[in-house]
């Protein structure tokens, strides 16, 4: 553990919890993917399927959170709040993202074993896990302001376990590929959004997106 990895995390637990107020309190899911949310669960629930090995009770802890908070997610979207989902713009194919991840994750891995291909699995999809919600911005020109505060947060997140990365490697000289691959491939879908959030959002303006032709 290091200030980077206990920042990342506190990051992204932030994104949620603000996705998840954006919802309660609006009663609305507009603007969200379902689609990014039900491919986050999936990570969620490929990447801990080793909950009950005990690493420590912040460890634990922080996988449950993350597993219910992905769950109510899903729920409040397709359940609780479904007649304000936007699935006529929300049209991004998973498939596109699943059959190459699927692949990927059976070639390139540490480990032939179920767990270890899951969790592999769960670390390439985290990667590609927020197209559909980008496309869905690109898609309708513009993001509530709340919706850009989760990106942003969800953004700094992998940008602060790159900084993890590097400091492990220089502390511990511990290196995990994948994850610093992956996670690199990830901060860069972020790159034109973090411009906008700064050029716009923070000066009090509307962010949006170039249309699709």
């Amino acid at each position: 553990m290091n200030v980077f990895r206990i920042l990342g995390d506190v990051s992204h637990l932030l994104a949620i919890i603000i996705l998840l107020m954006k919802m309660w309190r609006s009663k609305s899911c507009a603007g969200i993917s379902g689609k990014s949310q039900l491919l986050f669960a999936v990570v969620f629930t490929t990447r801990y399927l080793d909950l009950l090995t005990f690493i420590s009770v912040y460890n634990t802890v922080m996988k449950v959170i993350f597993l219910l908070c992905a769950y109510v997610t899903i729920y409040l979207i397709y359940i609780r709040f479904r007649k304000t989902y936007d699935s006529e713009n929300d049209t991004f194919r998973m498939e596109f993202l699943l059959v190459p991840v699927i692949g990927l994750s059976f070639l390139e891995n540490y480990e032939f074993t179920p767990l270890e291909i899951l969790w592999t699995f769960s670390i390439y999809l985290e990667s590609v896990a927020i197209l559909p919600q980008l496309f869905m911005i690109s898609k309708t020109g513009e993001a509530e302001s709340i919706t850009t505060h989760y990106l942003f947060f969800l953004g700094l997140y992998r940008m602060l376990y790159l900084a993890n990365w590097i400091w492990r490697y220089h502390t511990e000289n511990f290196y995990d590929q994948i994850a610093v691959v992956s996670g690199v491939v990830q901060t860069i879908f972020y790159f034109d959004f973090f411009y906008l959030y700064v050029t716009k959002v923070l000066r009090g303006k509307k962010l949006s997106l170039p249309m699709p032709v």
